[in-house]
């Protein structure tokens, strides 16, 4: 979660400009003002060649944290650890690494940081030695008790290596007074809120687990005969393993030489997955819970177009994200679909600007329009949320520039006015741009022609439901309706600065 953001912006059309600068003369970066991917678990147990299927497994996982990466394995005798801060592919595609993490057992995970900062202590799988033996961790999700239990075990003497949550996992398992690895891991478990999905080895056994709502993905696949533990079944895709199936939410799945087992130890719920893995962070060729993602997102599009169609000439997808959504729009509505922006693949994050006139160039390095898709035609922009606003800004102004005649945004998700506190980096509630300003003033910002955004019951309806049913919502929600499905313990009272205060513990 973001903790940077410490001003209160004003609202209001007299004070648009003062709050929200575009800042036109910035390099343009799609990447910039977006949520941040959460994190990507993998883990196998019995595959002589662990490590190395992990890191294929971590390739395809890329997409959901790009600062750090690192895998354990075990060999029936000691436990190696390899963490890299940076991709997978900079660190994992040589064989002397991997042959530095020898065995038949291995745990992956791919990083991007919502607590503590992005240092190579923080690099996960977490690794500490027992009294029942070794134990190594991966997290994806964040608890939202995490600095409130890290406090309380400092207080009895805990020493801390890390500022990540996770971190807090390995404390609890370790003081747990039950004999068993199992029952003391689930002893811990029951300590934690927020949302998670865990991947655990030991000397003798690879652990699964779910949040009770199971607000975080986490799938069940078998290569030879070996079972997997991965956040998106693309992991399996790229290894050709099979899907078994999604771990259930609130399930303890165990995998060892003797077979595999499920565990229920929490008070069943209902299920209320993540709306965003479907809008955003999950890869398009994934299945998550029985849909798939791609289609899914095609439905949004088309549910946009019935909701909010609008007279033009052509559909342009905001790169990449944006790209089924506008078929599924284009289709619908019956207008070409069209790239009317270009990206440009191999332009890397780091790329250095000296000079003030490098840096104007530099404007469209990454992204530039297709003029003669745009040109003299009404358009309308597809993308699949907005954040801070400050990308749409330049996005809406490169189509004028490049002689668009009208420009119409829409968003194939309802407008986000709350923070997330379950593992995406979204900024604070005054950061967001829909949470402080009226749709008008929105499109005024942006400077499009008409902006429209995915209704509530519409995201339901395109996800194959009726609509949300508000007594008992099918999904976790809470960027669009403020409806937080757990306690936010460490967010107790005044939640913004509380949290600000909390997190500075960590800094």
């Amino acid at each position: 979660m973001s903790h940077s953001d410490r001003h209160t912006q004003t609202s209001g059309s007299d004070t648009l400009s003062e709050a929200y600068p575009p800042h036109l003369d910035a390099p343009l970066d799609l990447d910039g003002d977006r949520l941040r991917e959460e994190c990507g678990v993998f883990g196998i147990f019995g595959h002589p060649e662990a490590a190395a299927i992990t890191a294929l497994g971590l390739h395809a996982l890329q997409h959901r944290g790009q600062e750090a990466a690192g895998i354990v394995a075990f060999d029936g005798k000691r436990f190696s650890s390899e963490r890299r801060i940076g991709l997978v592919g900079d660190h994992f595609s040589s064989r002397g690494v991997i042959e530095r993490l020898p065995g038949n057992a291995a745990l992956g995970h791919v990083r991007y940081s919502t607590t503590g900062e992005t240092i190579l202590r923080n690099v996960q799988p977490l690794f500490a030695e027992l009294d029942t033996g070794g134990f190594a961790v991966a997290h994806n999700g964040n608890l939202t008790n995490g600095i409130t239990l890290r406090r309380e075990l400092i207080k009895q003497g805990a020493i801390y290596q890390s500022t990540s949550d996770t971190e807090v996992i390995l404390h609890l398992v370790a003081r747990s007074r039950k004999g068993r690895i199992l029952d003391r891991f689930i002893e811990g478990l029951r300590q934690l809120e927020g949302a998670y999905s865990l991947v655990v080895i030991t000397n003798k056994k690879l652990i699964g687990v779910r949040d009770p709502l199971g607000i975080r993905p986490l799938v069940l696949g078998e290569l030879d005969g070996h079972y997997i533990l991965a956040s998106e079944t693309c992991a399996l895709d790229i290894i050709g393993a099979r899907f078994i199936r999604d771990v259930e939410n609130g399930e303890v799945v165990v995998i060892s030489e003797s077979g595999i087992e499920s565990h229920k130890p929490f008070p069943p719920q209902p299920m209320r997955p993540c709306i965003f893995e479907y809008i955003y962070f999950s890869r398009p060729d994934s299945i998550v819970h029985g849909r798939h993602v791609y289609e899914v997102r095609k439905n949004m599009g088309a549910q946009l177009a019935r909701e909010s169609g609008v007279d033009a000439d052509v559909i342009v997808p905001v790169p990449d994200s944006g790209v089924p959504a506008a078929i599924g729009y284009a289709r619908e509505a019956g207008i070409p679909f069209e790239l009317g922006i270009v990206r440009n693949h191999y332009v890397g994050r780091t790329f250095i600007q000296p000079t003030q006139s490098v840096r104007e160039l530099g404007v469209r390095l990454k992204h530039s329009a297709n003029r003669s898709v745009v040109k003299d035609k009404k358009i309308v922009l597809i993308d699949d949320s907005i954040v801070r606003g400050t990308t749409s800004v330049k996005i809406v102004q490169m189509m004028r520039d490049a002689g668009a005649k009208e420009v119409h945004f829409r968003i194939s998700s309802p407008p986000i006015t709350h923070p997330d506190y379950y593992g995406i980096d979204t900024p604070s509630r005054e950061k967001l741009l829909a949470a402080t300003h009226s749709l008008d003033e929105m499109r005024r910002y942006i400077g499009c022609d008409s902006l429209a955004f995915l209704s509530v019951d519409g995201i339901y309806r395109a996800m194959g439901e009726e609509g949300r049913n508000n007594a008992r919502p099918q999904f976790t929600d809470h960027c669009f309706t403020g409806d937080y499905p757990t306690n936010l313990t460490d967010l107790g009272g005044d939640a913004t600065r509380r949290q600000l205060s909390l997190l500075a513990e960590l800094a």
